[in-house]
């Protein structure tokens, strides 16, 4: 099977190895960059729960100034990873989606116990800041990565996709969808997929993808994507 990523290549390597190593054909066409946002706290005391959205989120933040031991929320696995990796130790993972991951925050994190800081992109698909300060949190954002489209495909990798189009892409997020979306358009792809299975994270990132012909669209949460290959 022939599978197309579109992550940037740090975000999804561990993907191309596994689907690789189980004999598929990977192709990589990363369509955002990740750029560091400069946003600074000066006193990570002040908080006593941090919330992580993505594994990029942590990436670019200070965490040698934060005590490991506080409550730590995380979207995904891929995100628990990286928070584990980055030293913290109580860590709650959700199951892939911001709405899974506000019920755990209720659940584990009274409004009582302090002040919580949600660490995030510049853009963000769900106002999670606002439905927890509706519910009585006291809670902070910072900024500090944002996503920055990719506007050029390389010539010769779009010769190649039209010999050999993929039988599954996978999309990350809106943003994503709407760059995915130009370059095609831009590389005059968009009639080549009505063979191609759409996966998508969501209904707004397919919702933007709507208007192409696919073989199907699938929502997926991350982790799913391997067990998404035996559904098609």
């Amino acid at each position: 099977m022939h599978i197309l990523l579109t992550r940037p290549l740090e975000d999804c390597k561990e993907l191309i190895i596994k689907f690789t190593n189980l004999g598929h054909t990977v192709s990589h066409m990363p369509v955002i960059k990740i750029e560091k946002y400069i946003n600074k706290i000066k006193n990570y005391s002040d908080f006593k729960g941090i919330i992580f959205t993505s594994s990029n989120a942590i990436k670019f933040l200070d965490t040698e100034s934060i005590d490991k031991k506080v409550f730590c929320f995380c979207v995904g696995t891929a995100t628990e990873k990286k928070a584990l990796n980055s030293g913290f130790q109580n860590v709650i993972c959700a199951e892939g989606n911001v709405s899974n991951l506000k019920e755990l925050i209720f659940q584990n994190f009274d409004p009582s116990s302090g002040k919580l800081l949600y660490v995030s992109g510049e853009t963000v698909s769900n106002d999670l800041d606002k439905d927890l300060s509706i519910n009585g949190y006291n809670i902070e954002r910072i900024i500090t990565y944002s996503a920055k489209p990719v506007n050029n495909l390389d010539k010769k990798f779009v010769e190649k996709l039209k010999v050999g189009m993929p039988d599954i892409v996978y999309i990350y997020s809106q943003n994503s969808a709407l760059s995915f979306k130009k370059l095609i358009k831009n590389n005059n792809l968009s009639d080549f997929w009505i063979n191609t299975n759409l996966m998508c994270i969501s209904e707004k990132a397919s919702s933007v993808l709507n208007e192409i012909k696919w073989k199907k669209i699938f929502i997926f949460s991350p982790g799913e994507e391997e067990f998404l290959l035996y559904k098609i």
